[in-house]
């Protein structure tokens, strides 16, 4: 073998040598690449978990503590709900009296106990004389009667009566709240000349009848004080009549000095008797002599048991529409008294499912009068 030969075999396993090692290296490379991105994979994907769990985590906890206060809240809620208001300041304003007697609610088993013969006794009763007896007559039969409407259901009645009603927009926020409520309209004065014409589609309606407080200075025009003469009442009375020829039921608007003064209420009463009116006492002091009046003139007597927004208070309204219920169950019925503020409508619109075991029903619906 020639030395040429040889130097170019030595050539040719040099050069494989290289090339193995070059593959070597490229293996070796790519072996590292490999682990690498493996290792960042990894680190990539212990990192989200954690992340992830950690995210999750928070996420739990936030809920946790939403829910806590969540029943934070109800509790308050609860509690706010269940509170009854005892040392109130007593709220006063041009529409209404309040009085401490209004906190107060009415339950008297027995003040229910006139039947349907003592109720037909209002038009047999003997008058003073006999001029008095044929001008009722003529009087009763010029009367639209609203006639008595029957209950649906043998539920629990509640009567809610609304007060202090003078312009259509009060009655279009009143029909908005989706069940039957008693309407009670001032009678007419120069700041709400409307406030009969407004009652001639009404389904029933009744007068808020001002009557004399004890302190109030908010005096409604031609409000009926305890030293008024008959004439001037029964005169006040027939001018009611003549603006609402369909009603048949009125409640004092304020009132505590009349409905507590036995002359007073003895001449109305009289002249109630005589325009076909039946008084319900909304109780704006407990010293009323409501009672003693229906009794004698043998009419029924009619008496609010709660009054709704002595507080224009969200919570508190409902709570004392609560009362009422309570009271119906226990009864058989109730009647609850309230004003058409925007926050009393809010409470009677988002509080139909509080009424579900009830029936809502008009002043003349009350058990009582069908009997």
């Amino acid at each position: 073998m020639t030395k040429r030969k040889l130097k170019k075999k030595h050539h040719k396993s040099k050069t494989h040598k290289s090339k193995n090692k070059n593959f070597k290296l490229l293996n070796s490379l790519l072996v590292i690449i490999v682990a690498l991105i493996l290792v960042i994979a990894y680190i990539l994907y212990t990192y989200d978990t954690q992340e992830f769990n950690k995210a999750k985590t928070t996420t739990k906890n936030i809920q946790k503590t939403i829910e806590k206060k969540i029943i934070e809240v109800e509790k308050e809620s609860e509690e706010q709900l269940n509170k009854y208001v005892d040392d109130i300041e007593i709220k006063k304003d041009k529409f209404e009296e309040y009085t401490k007697d209004l906190y107060e609610e009415y339950i008297d088993k027995d003040i229910i106990d006139t039947t349907k013969k003592e109720i037909e006794k209002i038009k047999e009763e003997k008058q003073e004389d006999k001029k008095e007896q044929i001008e009722e007559k003529i009087v009763i039969k010029k009367i639209i009667e609203h006639k008595t409407l029957e209950t649906q259901t043998n539920k629990p009645k509640l009567a809610i009566v609304i007060d202090d009603v003078t312009t259509q927009y009060q009655i279009n926020q009143i029909n908005s709240i989706g069940y039957k409520t008693s309407i009670s309209l001032m009678p007419p004065t120069p700041n709400h000349k409307n406030s009969a014409k407004i009652a001639l589609n009404l389904p029933f309606h009744m007068i808020h009848f001002p009557l004399e407080a004890t302190t109030f200075r908010g005096e409604e025009k031609d409000t009926l004080h305890i030293k008024d003469s008959y004439e001037k009442i029964e005169k006040r009375v027939e001018k009611i009549r003549e603006w609402y020829p369909k009603a048949k039921y009125t409640n004092n608007h304020t009132g505590s000095r009349f409905t507590e003064d036995e002359m007073a209420m003895d001449k109305l009463f009289r002249a109630l008797k005589k325009h076909d009116f039946i008084f319900m006492d909304s109780r704006t002091t407990s010293k009323t002599v409501g009672k003693e009046m229906a009794k004698k003139y043998n009419m029924p007597y009619i008496v609010r048991n709660v009054f709704l927004d002595n507080e224009l208070n969200f919570v508190y309204i409902q709570n004392q529409l609560k009362k009422a219920i309570k009271i119906a169950k226990k009864n058989g019925h109730a009647i609850a008294i309230c004003h058409p503020h925007s926050i009393t409508i809010k409470v009677l619109k988002q509080s139909k499912h509080l009424l579900k075991d009830l029936e809502l029903i008009y002043v003349n619906q009350l058990p009582f009068l069908n009997k």
